[in-house]
């Protein structure tokens, strides 16, 4: 068979079945990135039907996919919000380095990976994944409570945070050295901090630059500017992601919306694209090793994401069941998990398994505990509560004091 006609098969019959898995994902409710990165094993290398005559299309579709992903979440944010969101999140931001990073780093340097690994692996269990948790908290009608702002504050310093930790990993992989590193995470703070400035002093004047009345031409110039920044960001070792994260934090007002209508679309399918590439360089037979310890993973990390939201919601003043509820929404990894594993996958190839096990995990995991992790909570005291045992004659005003704590919980 001719190799274009082969490439047109295949490439059409992909994106089919992506159409298709993503409708049934639709329709049970869950998040269609495990589905997609289970069609990657089954049709990658060791799986049922290698893909090979569009192999090399993919890949470069899964690069295109990257970069949407980052510049649409940078067209979510303007530079005055990341900026406030820094300066009333950061201990936040802080304690969810600490708690979700370390345990990712600790599993690799004790399966005997070694440093970058371990760094490369602490990135995969720290970030939360934006687009699953959005999703899950506009299903459930919670974009109007009180501790939703606390977790989208989370999420954007999580997201200001791959400004420097992609660089750096991007540098430990390279094998560039202490100094090679610190050079490029110098140019990386330096770039963060100057599109930051230029955005807030003179955000409205790019926008107007790159503003049009024709859709046409706006897709055109944003799409291309974006790709442009990111191969120059690629080339000085800063990674195309941050490139396309900051080109999109740039934009803003009309054009910032505009551009985000006509690039979501295209962003959903490269995004699909991306999470298949991902499973096709998965060999289907590594995963099964690695299922316990991406299991045990998955739990200690949903646990610590549950403390994390707790530890937000509280300095906000938010009650114990919001502060449930900030926990289990910031569970869920996705997206920002794969691509730095797929970036670290050509160094230590043994991240790539247990990253997809872990990210299978959670992405399941995720929508369950936030809809469920308040509730099972609430059940499980009101079950310690009903023990029998010595009970003594409740003070006066019992009841009403209750009553009272219970209406201020709701509240939250």
């Amino acid at each position: 068979m001719h190799d274009t006609t082969a490439l047109l098969i295949e490439l059409g019959a992909v994106i089919l079945g992506l159409g298709l898995i993503g409708r049934f994902a639709g329709r049970i409710g869950l998040s269609p990135i495990p589905l997609y990165l289970l069609a990657g094993l089954a049709f990658g290398h060791g799986g049922l039907l290698p893909l090979d005559a569009s192999e090399d299309f993919v890949a470069v579709g899964a690069e295109i996919g990257v970069i949407l992903l980052l510049l649409l979440l940078g067209l979510e944010y303007s530079a005055s919000e990341l900026v406030t969101s820094l300066r009333t999140q950061y201990p936040s931001g802080a304690v969810d380095f600490v708690l979700n990073a370390t345990p990712g780093a600790a599993a690799a340097l004790l399966l005997g990976w070694g440093p970058v690994a371990a760094v490369a692996l602490a990135g995969v269990t720290w970030i939360s994944s934006s687009g699953v948790i959005a999703k899950v908290l506009t299903d459930l009608g919670r974009l109007g409570n009180r501790e939703t702002p606390v977790v989208l504050g989370v999420l954007v310093i999580e997201d200001l945070s791959m400004a420097v930790y992609l660089p750096l990993l991007t540098a430990l992989l390279a094998g560039v050295g202490l100094a090679g590193g610190s050079i490029t995470l110098l140019i990386a703070l330096g770039t963060v901090g100057l599109v930051l400035y230029v955005a807030l002093r003179h955000g409205r004047l790019i926008s107007r630059a790159v503003s049009s009345d024709n859709p046409e031409m706006l897709l055109l110039v944003v799409l291309g500017l974006t790709v442009l920044v990111a191969g120059i960001a690629q080339q000085l070792q800063v990674s195309a992601a941050v490139g396309a994260f900051l080109v999109g934090i740039a934009l803003s007002g009309e054009v910032a919306e505009g551009a985000r209508k006509l690039l979501t679309p295209l962003r959903d399918l490269f995004a699909a694209v991306f999470f298949v590439f991902f499973g096709l360089s998965t060999d289907p037979a590594a995963i099964p090793p690695v299922l316990l310890p991406a299991l045990l993973l998955a739990v200690a990390t949903a646990l610590t994401k549950i403390l994390t939201g707790w530890y937000a919601a509280r300095r906000a003043g938010i009650g114990p069941r919001g502060r449930l509820r900030a926990g289990g929404a910031l569970v869920a990894r996705g997206e920002f998990s794969i691509v730095i594993a797929g970036l670290a996958v050509a160094t230590e190839p043994r991240i790539g398994p247990i990253a997809t096990a872990y990210v299978l995990i959670l992405v399941v995991l995720g929508p369950l505990t936030t809809r469920w992790t308040e509730p099972a909570v609430g059940r499980l005291r009101g079950a310690f509560r009903r023990k029998p045992g010595p009970r003594a004659d409740p003070p006066p005003g019992h009841e009403e004091i209750a009553e009272a704590s219970e209406a201020g919980a709701r509240t939250t």
